[in-house]
């Protein structure tokens, strides 16, 4: 069962509930305005707290009809093999071809605290396996870095086509995950120096791995805020990112891949008011405190679609420029970016994404 539904825009995607809510309901809402104004695909992160992926996709997928429903991301150490598997067949059959399951690394300090193993390349490798080998309906015995299980099977019946992404934007993550996965979708925040290079870096490990390498989808995400006022700006961008360099380890790997001065990181995290924080900054932050953050914040650091609709719908022009195959919308809401996309029609290049379904990869 595969779903070739298109919609508009099917290089378009959305995050749904994006970054911190307390209100998950809201996501309806969300979904309904986003498949009006022919967004192709809708992604959900996973918080744990009220944004547990397998419940948020279901009802998504609920109240959806021609959009695509993502995870992004789920972990692959949070849940049994099987548990996982048996999500995405369930989401993909629930969703009449609709689900495409994207993994990620994770948080090693997370792990810590909730006593799981940090994710390494086999880790996920040999998840990719399993996930493959459940969905077309194969009995498995395994022993390895998961773990050991005697055995796993959904049933012969099974025979599932599933897309199957990394979430992530290290950069000797990506070079790994061209030579697995279908597709891969970045961080917010990535420049389009930093966008170019992880496009390579994804294509070269395609081909280094023997697979086409433009066979490999690749999204880049896009913090938005289209004529907002100063207290939507920090909330949307400057809380986001101030809470990505929160991290340790996200931090760095934008640094990284960005090719950015490491230095005014440390200066950041060492700032009274950011260790001040008792949670994430887009939780916990006050807008005098936000207004303090983004001073500590370089401008350049805050690669985004800011600005009128016009100009922000050519920041999704440079993205494709940039060789993403795909652009996710993050932060605003679809009322919110509903005149982007009316801009973004009249600047689209509409022969190059023509005969496209919402299928992600």
């Amino acid at each position: 069962m595969t779903n070739a539904t298109t919609s508009r825009f099917p290089e378009l995607g959305f995050y749904a509930l994006p970054g911190h809510t307390s209100t998950p309901a809201d996501m309806f809402g969300e979904l309904r305005d986003a498949e009006a104004l022919g967004v192709g695909s809708a992604w959900i992160s996973e918080r744990f707290d009220v944004k547990e992926a397998a419940s948020l996709c279901g009802a998504a997928g609920a109240v959806t009809e021609h959009m695509y429903v993502g995870t992004s991301a789920t972990n692959v150490n949070s849940r049994h093999p099987l548990v996982t598997a048996s999500m995405a067949t369930t989401l993909h059959r629930l969703t009449r071809g609709r689900f495409a399951l994207g993994i990620g690394r994770g948080v090693g300090l997370r792990f810590d605290m909730m006593g799981l193993p940090h994710v390494s390349n086999p880790h996920l490798r040999d998840f990719v396996d399993l996930m493959k080998k459940l969905w077309r309906g194969e009995r498995v015995s395994y022993e390895g870095p998961l773990g050991t299980i005697p055995y796993m099977h959904l049933g012969d019946w099974v025979n599932d086509d599933i897309p199957l992404l990394f979430i992530g934007f290290g950069p000797r993550s990506l070079s790994f995950a061209g030579s697995l996965f279908n597709g891969v979708m970045l961080h917010t925040f990535i420049s389009d120096d930093g966008l170019a290079r992880a496009v390579r870096l994804i294509r070269e490990g395609a081909e280094r791995a023997g697979r086409d390498p433009d066979a490999v989808k690749i999204w880049s995400v896009v913090a938005m805020a289209c004529d907002a006022s100063e207290e939507t700006y920090l909330r949307y961008i400057v809380a986001r990112m101030g809470t990505y360099l929160q991290a340790p380890g996200y931090g760095e790997l934008l640094v990284a891949l960005n090719d950015w001065d490491v230095s005014v990181l440390e200066r950041f995290r060492s700032d009274d008011v950011v260790g001040s924080m008792r949670g994430g900054i887009d939780s916990v932050a006050t807008p005098d405190q936000l207004r303090h953050i983004r001073g500590l914040i370089p401008e350049e650091w805050l690669p985004a679609a800011v600005g009128n609709a016009t100009q922000c719908a050519a920041r999704l022009n440079e993205q494709f420029r940039a060789g993403a195959d795909g652009v996710v919308i993050h932060a605003s809401k679809p009322h919110e970016f509903a005149p982007v996309l009316e801009a973004y029609r009249g600047l689209r290049d509409h022969a190059r994404f023509a005969g496209r379904s919402n299928r992600p990869c």
